[in-house]
């Protein structure tokens, strides 16, 4: 049901910001019944039908908070190791940054129930959000656990 309503208020968000037409609204929703994909954000990007750039206006919107394009962005590792890499996934989050006792957090699904007292398991900051598309934070956590393990040793076997 949850899904339904998301599903039903953002595709109403990308009619009023021009992305989608009302017209089309109907068989949009039938071939998301029948698609792969678990999210309606997921499947409007990979099957075309909205840029990111849309994508992410919308969410912005529907969340209420601000958008960010998490790719290419300089990621702080030191924030990122203080949480294991199958938590941010899991929750799909990104710690972006910290700007004086508060924590910027990127989520997928910033309303995501318990998301904050679960981030304060690892950190005691306040926390603040920021919106991004799933596969961008998934691929930044992906990307920079990767590379961590990657990476080669010096004798003494800090990175």
């Amino acid at each position: 049901m949850a899904q339904e309503t998301f599903v039903q208020k953002f595709a109403d968000i990308l009619v009023k910001q021009g992305s989608i037409e009302a017209k089309d609204l109907e068989t949009i929703h039938v071939s998301f019944a029948d698609a792969p994909q678990d999210y309606f954000d997921d499947f409007l990007l990979e099957e075309g039908l909205v840029e990111e750039s849309d994508l992410l206006r919308a969410l912005s919107t529907y969340y209420q908070v601000p958008a960010l394009d998490v790719t290419g962005q300089f990621v702080d590792t030191f924030l990122l190791r203080k949480f294991p890499k199958d938590f941010l996934l899991r929750n799909v989050i990104l710690p972006f940054e910290v700007d004086g006792d508060m924590l910027i957090v990127v989520a997928n699904q910033p309303e995501q129930e318990g998301l904050e007292s679960a981030i304060r398991e690892y950190v005691s900051y306040d926390v603040a959000y920021m919106v991004g598309l799933r596969k961008d934070i998934t691929d930044a956590i992906k990307e920079f656990y990767d590379r961590s393990l990657t990476e080669s040793t010096d004798d003494s076997g800090s990175l």
